[in-house]
C-alpha cells in the first residue's frame, strides 16, 4: 500500500502515527516487549491517549528473529499459518539489556534495539543486514478511495457484480499497520511465490492475494508472504490474509509491508547461504512431502477443450509407446465429466461407459498411473449440487444461502473446507474414483474464493481464508491419497497455493500462452516459486492457450523434461509430439531417456528437499551468491547443485546466450566438450538439443540406458 505523495508528504486524507519512542522495554519469556509511542513523550501528560504500538521482539528458532506489532491487542482470528508442522523449533537465543535499549541474539543473528529514537537493527557476525530506522513502523488511517480493491470490499467479486448483490458497506477509513526494512545499495529482492514478472522484485508492488490471472499479468496463483535477498537474509510475513508489499516502489530504499488491520508480524531469517535461509524458512512453514518415483516421469494430458474418448486415450498412449516416449501418468482433463456438471465426480457414460474396466485395461497395457481433473466448485447443474445444498456443505452468504456465481460453471457454489462434514462428503466422492482406479488428482482452481459478505462453517475470517483456502483444499486431497496409498506415495497436481503449500506438491504454473514470451514467464514463475520455499515446479509444455509453433514446442519439451515434473498439456489442441512432426517425437524420446537416466540424481534431490527444504530447480544466485553476474539471471537455472540448464528461447536460426560461472564445466550430452568459466556463451543450438552443463567436481550417478521407467532398482 502506498501512503505517500513522494517521500516527504502523505496522500491527501491519509493520517500517520509513526513509532517514535519506546517508553517501556521489558524482558518476558525470552523476548523483549516494548511499548512504542507515536508522539514525542516529554512529560506524563503526553502519555494520555494513543495510538501506541505494542512490539514483541523474539526468536522462534535458531537464526530467526520475529517482530510482532500490535495496535489493538487481541488473539489472531482463524485461520493462521501453521508453524513448525514437521520439524521442531531449535531454541537458541539470549537477551541483553543495554543503555540504549537491548539486544536479542539467536544463533548468528542479532537484533539491536534502541528506545529513543526507536529502531531495530539486524546484524550478522560480519555486517548489518538491514534495519528499521526511526519512523519505519507506523499506523495509517487511509480514506477508502485510496485503498486496494479487496481492502475496500470490491475485490474479484466485482468481475460479476450480480454475484454479490448485497455487499457490506465500504468504511470511510481503513486502518493499516505498516513496517519497513532498509534496502542497501546493490541489495536485490526475490520471491513472493510464483510471480511471472521481472525475477528481481526491486521497484515492484506485490500483492499477496491469490488470483486467477494467467501468467502474463501481475496477478499470481501462488502468493507467498516470503522474500529473500542477496544479502544473507529472508523475511517471512506471518499472516495468511492480504498483504501489500512495496519493494523499493514507494520509498526506493525500503521494503514496505502493510496489512489492513491491527497486527503485523514478520520473521527475519539469517543464513550464511541462500539455501540455509530456505532450510530455516521451511522448518518454520513445513517441508515438501517425499514424492513417489513415478511422478518424475512424463505426464500426458488429453488437454482441455479437445474431444476425447477411450479410443482417443488409447491412441495417444499407443503412439507414445511406439515412439519410445513412455508415459508414466495419464491425465484426463475436465471433459471426463459431462459438460455443465463440473464437478459431478462421475465419468461421462457416453465416452467412458465402463470406466473401471477401461482404466484397469490401460494401466495394465501401458504401465501408467491415472490422474483426473477436479476442483472445489460445484455447478448448480451437477447431480450432486442438491446434496451439497441440503447438507450445508457450501460457503454461505450472511443470509444463510450458498454463495454462487456464474463464472466458470453455471451457478457454481464453493465447498466449505472448514466444515468437517463437507470435507468428508467431498473426499468420499474422490474415494469412489480411487476405487475405479484413479491414482491422483489435478487439484485445479482454489484462487477465486469469496471473501466479503460470506460466512464459513467454523467462523473463519473470510479475508484470511481467501489465500488459506488453497492450502486447506490441497491438503485435504493430498491426505486422502496418502491415507489410501501410503506415505511417500501421494501427489497432487495443484495450481493454487499459499504459505505452507509446499508440503503438498506438485504445483504447476497455470495458464500460459504458446509463445516464446510465455515460456520465459513459465521459467520466471518456477524459479520465483522455488526461491519461496517450494521444492518442485512444473508447467504446461508447449503452452496452454493456442497451438505452438513446432520450434516453440520442441524448445519447450526440452525445458519441460529438465524441470522437476514434466507434463504435456494444452487447451484446444493436443500436445502429443507427432502433431508437431516426427522430429519432435525423436527429440522428446531423447529427453525422456535423459530424465530416466537422471533419476538417481533427481530422486536424491527429492529426498533432500523433504529433509531440508532445498529446491530442485534453483535460481542461479542460490548456488553462486559470490558471483554477482548470477544475481539477475532468469533464463537459466541449476537443477540441483550440479546441473546448469539453459533453455533456449529462440528458433534454430538464432543464437542463444547463457552464462557459465567459474571453473571447468562439462557438457552433459557431449562429455568431450568442456568450457572454462566465467564466460558468456553465444551459440546456435539445434532443435534436438538443450545446453546442460555439469558443475566442476560433480559426480552424477546415472541409471541404465533404455530403462524406460523412473523406477529405481536397488
Amino acid at each position: 500500500m502506498r501512503f505517500n505523495d513522494g517521500f516527504w508528504l502523505l496522500k491527501n486524507g491519509v493520517k500517520s502515527y509513526y513509532g517514535l519512542q519506546a517508553t517501556q522495554i521489558k524482558e518476558k519469556d525470552g523476548a523483549f516487549e516494548l511499548l512504542v509511542a507515536t508522539r514525542p513523550i516529554r512529560h506524563r501528560g503526553d502519555t494520555l491517549g494513543g495510538p501506541v504500538l505494542s512490539v514483541k521482539v523474539h526468536s522462534p528458532t535458531e537464526g530467526v528473529i520475529g517482530v510482532k506489532l500490535d495496535h489493538f491487542v487481541h488473539s489472531a482470528p482463524s485461520p493462521v499459518i501453521p508453524l513448525f508442522p514437521d520439524d521442531q523449533a531449535i531454541p537458541n537465543s539470549t537477551l541483553k539489556a543495554t543503555e540504549s535499549g537491548g539486544s536479542l541474539t539467536s544463533g548468528s543473528l542479532t537484533a539491536e534495539i534502541t528506545t529513543n529514537p526507536y529502531t531495530i537493527t539486524f546484524k550478522s557476525p560480519t555486517r548489518t543486514l538491514t534495519f528499521a530506522g526511526p519512523k519505519y513502523q507506523a499506523i495509517y488511517d487511509v480514506p477508502s478511495r485510496w485503498t486496494t480493491a479487496s481492502a475496500s470490499n470490491s475485490s474479484c467479486l466485482a468481475l460479476d457484480p450480480s454475484s454479490n448483490p448485497t455487499p457490506a458497506p465500504v468504511p470511510e477509513i481503513v486502518r493499516y499497520v505498516n513496517s519497513e526494512l532498509n534496502i542497501s545499495p546493490g541489495e536485490l529482492v526475490y520471491g513472493f511465490g510464483e510471480q511471472f514478472g521481472a525475477f528481481v522484485k526491486n521497484g515492484q508492488s506485490i500483492k499477496i492475494w491469490n488470483q486467477d490471472g494467467g501468467t502474463s499479468s501481475e496477478q499470481a496463483y501462488k502468493c507467498i508472504p516470503f522474500y529473500i535477498t542477496n544479502r544473507n537474509y529472508g523475511v517471512f510475513i506471518n499472516n495468511p490474509g492480504e498483504i501489500e508489499v512495496e519493494v523499493g516502489s514507494e520509498k526506493v530504499s525500503r521494503v514496505g509491508i502493510s496489512i489492513a488491520g491491527n497486527s503485523l508480524e514478520y520473521f527475519l531469517i539469517y543464513g550464511e547461504t541462500p539455501l540455509e535461509i530456505l532450510e530455516r524458512y521451511t522448518r518454520i512453514t513445513g517441508r515438501p512431502a517425499l514424492l513417489p518415483q513415478w511422478t518424475f516421469g512424463l505426464w500426458l494430458s488429453t488437454s482441455f477443450l479437445t474431444s476425447y474418448s477411450d479410443s482417443t486415450v488409447s491412441g495417444f498412449l499407443q503412439g507414445m509407446q511406439e515412439r519410445e516416449c513412455p508415459v508414466r501418468v495419464f491425465h484426463l482433463d475436465c471433459f471426463w465429466m459431462k459438460q455443465y456438471e463440473w464437478c459431478s465426480f462421475t465419468f461421462d457414460p457416453e465416452f467412458f461407459p465402463d470406466p473401471k474396466a477401461y482404466l484397469s485395461e490401460i494401466k495394465k497395457k501401458f504401465g501408467v498411473k491415472i490422474c483426473v481433473w477436479i476442483n472445489p466448485y460445484i455447478s448448480q447443474l451437477s447431480p450432486i449440487f442438491t446434496e451439497g445444498l441440503e447438507g450445508g456443505y457450501f460457503i454461505k452468504r450472511k443470509d444463510g444461502t450458498p454463495w454462487q456465481w456464474d463464472l466458470w460453471q453455471p451457478g457454481l457454489a464453493v465447498v466449505d473446507v472448514t466444515n468437517p462434514a463437507a470435507c468428508k462428503w467431498y473426499t468420499d466422492k474422490l474415494t469412489a474414483l480411487m476405487d475405479l482406479g484413479v491414482d491422483c488428482f489435478k487439484t485445479d482452481f482454489g484462487e477465486r474464493i469469496p471473501h466479503t459478505s460470506v460466512v464459513y462453517h467454523d467462523g473463519s475470517d473470510p479475508m484470511r481464508m481467501h489465500n488459506s483456502y488453497a492450502v486447506i483444499y490441497n491438503e485435504l486431497v493430498f491426505r486422502l491419497i496418502e491415507k489410501r496409498m501410503g506415505k511417500g506415495e501421494a501427489v497432487v497436481f495443484a495450481r493454487s497455493a499459499a504459505a505452507g503449500g509446499q508440503r503438498f506438491p506438485v504445483h504447476w504454473g497455470g495458464d500460459c500462452e504458446s509463445t516464446w514470451e510465455a515460456m520465459a514467464e513459465a521459467l520466471r514463475g518456477a524459479i520465483s516459486l522455488t526461491t519461496s520455499g517450494f521444492a518442485f515446479a512444473s508447467h504446461d509444455i508447449g503452452g496452454f492457450e493456442g497451438h505452438p509453433d513446432p520450434q516453440i514446442y520442441q524448445r519447450w519439451v526440452a525445458f519441460g523434461l529438465f524441470s522437476s515434473h514434466s507434463r504435456l498439456h494444452g487447451s484446444s489442441s493436443y500436445r502429443v509430439p507427432w502433431n508437431y512432426g516426427e522430429d519432435a517425437a525423436k527429440s522428446m524420446s531423447k529427453f525422456v531417456e535423459a530424465k530416466h537416466r537422471l533419476m538417481p540424481y533427481l530422486y536424491n534431490l527429492a529426498v533432500q528437499a523433504h529433509s531440508n527444504g532445498h529446491p530442485l530447480q534453483r535460481a542461479m544466485f542460490l548456488e553462486f551468491l559470490n558471483d554477482r553476474t548470477t544475481h539477475n539471471l532468469d533464463r537459466q537455472y541449476m537443477l540441483g547443485p550440479s546441473l546448469l540448464v539453459a533453455p533456449v528461447f529462440v528458433d534454430a536460426a538464432e543464437e542463444s546466450e547463457y552464462y557459465i560461472p567459474a571453473g571447468r564445466w562439462t557438457s552433459f550430452f557431449h562429455p568431450e566438450r568442456t568450457v572454462q568459466g566465467p564466460v558468456w556463451i553465444k551459440e546456435i543450438v539445434p532443435l534436438d538439443e538443450i545446453p546442460v552443463w555439469v558443475r566442476p567436481g560433480s559426480v552424477i550417478c546415472l541409471g541404465p540406458e533404455k530403462n524406460g521407467t523412473t523406477r529405481l532398482r536397488l
